[in-house]
């Protein structure tokens, strides 16, 4: 049975995305860097932020993926965000951000706004993406959590860090608890970094083998997503990963127990 309640929830997970935004360094950063800088920098990210969730509330989830997928190739530096040149293999192309990562004009707008705020340009786009993230899952009703700030951008990126390190869809739980070893997480941190998926969609690519192949899963569940995603075509149909894909809450995990989990 999960005992899980939002607030012990939302304690582990603010505690867990702490310690990945810190792991990449350890020195240097502080929750007041842009105080005396820039201190509209963080006003500015949140209203940007607060903006892009009024439009559409599957931004939020979006923003919060971005973060993950960042901190899982070589630390929290945006090397996400680096766009492909002929020294860049850009991290976009990789296979689990390839058609699916979006968010990005989001923080363009973020940086254009911020730099102007601040008068130059001060605030990296990797403490950008932090905040962010942050600020989505407040306007989403998660938890707040002070962030350490302070970090550079990387000038580099590595599709080829991207394939290996993000997990995928297709995973079992003994590749899944390797993968987040290997990012010094335990299975703990991947159940309740997991349960960040009680936000936003899913394509049907990715959970098209779980609702055709898989027994462990509610039928009249799987009925209902097959009508969603067809064995041919429609791999980018969209269906959310839990009934409130706006909302953060612990349904993701119920419905886990309850064989209805993507």
């Amino acid at each position: 049975m999960v005992k899980m309640n939002i607030i012990s929830f939302s304690s582990l997970f603010l505690s867990l995305i702490l310690s990945i935004a810190t792991a990449s360094s350890n020195s240097g950063l502080s929750s007041s860097y842009y105080d005396r800088v820039c201190p509209e920098a963080l006003p500015t990210i949140k209203r940007v932020v607060e903006d892009a969730l009024a439009q559409e509330r599957r931004m939020g989830a979006s923003l919060l993926r971005l973060h993950f997928h960042d901190c899982f190739v070589n630390g929290c530096d945006a090397s996400i965000l680096l766009d492909q040149t002929p020294t860049i293999d850009s991290e976009k192309n990789a296979g689990p951000n390839a058609n699916s990562a979006r968010g990005f004009e989001v923080i363009d707008k973020i940086k254009e706004e911020v730099d102007k705020v601040c008068g130059r340009h001060v605030v990296s786009c990797a403490d950008i993406l932090i905040v962010a993230a942050r600020d989505s899952v407040i306007g989403l009703g998660g938890p707040s959590w002070k962030v350490k700030l302070g970090r550079r951008d990387s000038t580099t990126a590595s599709q080829t860090a991207a394939n290996a390190n993000i997990p995928a869809p297709s995973m079992d739980l003994p590749a899944l608890i390797k993968n987040f070893e290997d990012q010094g997480l335990d299975e703990e941190d991947l159940v309740v970094l997991s349960g960040a998926h009680t936000l936003g969609f899913a394509q049907c690519r990715t959970f098209r083998p779980r609702i055709y192949n898989d027994t462990n899963i509610d039928l009249a569940f799987a009925s209902h997503l097959r009508t969603i995603c067809p064995q041919v075509g429609g791999d980018s149909t969209l269906a959310p990963l839990d009934p409130t894909p706006s909302s953060f809450d612990v349904k993701y995990f119920t419905n886990l127990v309850s064989k209805k989990g993507f």
